[in-house]
């Protein structure tokens, strides 16, 4: 797949040194997400079992232990993964991970 947005994912890190306890997970969902091959939601959840799907084919992921959140929306048809949120629980809990 290819990965749009990994600026967020950078910047997310960047933000508060208290985050970087996430940077190995990041780095480790990237590497798997950038070898993948998606065509349908259902390989999503087959490769990442606690991953919740949404409308609009948006996944979001449990990182470093369901520490943080990462929200991404998933063009199946052209294998494109857009970073759409990253952050910890309280703040994932502030936006609408279905129109973010």
């Amino acid at each position: 797949m290819r990965i749009i947005a990994k600026r967020t994912l950078r910047e997310f890190l960047e933000r508060d040194p208290a985050y970087l306890d996430c940077k190995g997970p990041l780095e480790a969902w990237h590497a798997l997400v950038a070898q993948a091959s998606w065509k349908t939601p259902t390989e999503v959840k087959a490769q990442f079992r606690h991953a919740s799907l949404l409308k609009g084919n948006r996944v979001v992921f449990n990182i470093a232990g369901n520490k943080y959140r990462l929200v991404v929306k998933v063009n199946y048809p052209y294998g494109v993964v857009y970073v759409r949120f990253v952050g910890t629980h309280a703040q994932y809990d502030q936006v609408d991970a279905e129109t973010i």
